[in-house]
């Protein structure tokens, strides 16, 4: 499979509903597409970086010219016989995972299209249907986030996650807890809190909580593990891991007993597989977690979250939750049962909806 041109564009998307995390408030994504244009055949990859770069150190204006003048001339020209090989290719370039996940995924997806097999098989996935998850951001009311938890149920997803920082915790968590004593409830700090608030986070406890996610540091595994000795409640690292080694250390320290897996921090499929697979081996169960993907990125996710390891709701929830309309076809739907069912069409299993793309597209270039 010869790589002869990639064509990065940039799209913008308005958001349904605004969404905020405990660094900032989005509402709309810019979002960069890769097309990897392999003999005949055209693969479509997403890079996850936000607008700006608060999440990672990567953002939108880091990826374009780092995808134009480094990654795709390292693929672009070279014959590989997997998608997984682009990633030696690309090894030079130090960090920029989200970037590099970008092609590489879209490689996967030319393998797979030119094979003619379902992406997900091609990963090793082994799942028919996913189960789904929501994460809701920061509200500007307790009564505003309430609501949206109650449609939310009421749309059957099975696992609700809420966005939390310093002063929206404790009392939004009770607030959930005294209306739903038992619903499947874990919340993500996105990295908001010190070692010196181990009395406050200890309050978490009361919650019957699912997880924690990544309350420390956005580089830190040791202080997770002093953190999750002083806690009842399982830690999930997220921005802590960006490999497969990354994950071995953090399981081995007892930093975290969950892993979330995002193919774009983790640098695409490749390595993402890595951490399935070193997870596996430790009985540390994994999630697919989300980015405001695109119906491509999002695509992507449901095909790793066939693989057998991924035994919790993941953040890969319905297009119309995010988007009036989205560019793949048909949109994600996800059953009154919490569910996405897999077909097995050849790559993802969705059209690229080529046209509404160009529509919403700001800038575009190809590399030869």
């Amino acid at each position: 499979m010869k790589t002869e041109a990639i064509t990065l564009r940039e799209i913008q998307m308005p958001l349904v509903h605004f969404f905020e995390t405990s660094f900032s408030r989005l509402y709309h994504r810019r979002i960069v597409l890769v097309t990897a244009h392999c003999e005949g055949v055209d693969g479509w990859g997403e890079c996850v970086t936000g607008e700006d770069p608060y999440y990672s150190s990567e953002w939108i204006e880091s990826t374009w010219p780092t995808l134009k003048s480094y990654l795709a001339p390292s693929v672009i020209g070279k014959t590989i016989s997997a998608g997984r090989d682009s990633a030696s290719l690309m090894a030079r370039v130090r960090g920029h995972r989200m970037a590099k996940a970008s092609i590489e995924n879209a490689l996967w997806d030319a393998e797979a299209r030119q094979k003619q097999v379902p992406l997900w098989k091609l990963l090793g996935g082994t799942r028919r249907e996913i189960q789904c998850g929501v994460s809701i951001g920061i509200q500007d009311s307790v009564e505003q986030l309430l609501d949206k938890i109650q449609t939310e149920l009421a749309a059957g997803y099975r696992r609700i996650k809420v966005k939390v920082k310093p002063g929206w915790d404790v009392n939004v968590l009770e607030k959930i807890r005294s209306r739903w004593s038992d619903i499947l409830l874990s919340c993500d700090a996105n990295s908001a809190y010190t070692l010196d608030e181990v009395e406050h986070l200890r309050k978490f406890d009361q919650f019957n909580l699912l997880m924690i996610e990544q309350p420390l540091w956005n580089d830190d595994i040791f202080y997770h593990a002093r953190l999750q000795k002083e806690l009842k409640t399982a830690l999930c690292l997220d921005e802590s891991i960006e490999s497969a080694r990354d994950a071995a250390a953090a399981i081995e320290s007892d930093a975290c007993r969950i892993i979330n897996i995002k193919v774009g921090r983790l640098g695409g499929f490749t390595e993402a597989l890595k951490v399935h697979d070193v997870c596996k081996a430790n009985n540390i169960p994994v999630w697919c977690g989300g980015m405001l993907e695109s119906g491509i990125g999002r695509a992507h996710n449901i095909a790793l979250s066939t693989l057998d390891n991924f035994r919790l709701p993941g953040d890969v929830s319905a297009s119309k939750r995010y988007w009036k309309e989205d560019i793949i076809e048909p949109e994600v739907e996800v059953s009154p049962q919490g569910m996405i069912p897999i077909n097995d069409a050849p790559g993802t299993g969705y059209k690229i909806r080529e046209d509404l793309i160009e529509k919403l597209t700001v800038r575009k270039e190809t590399v030869r």
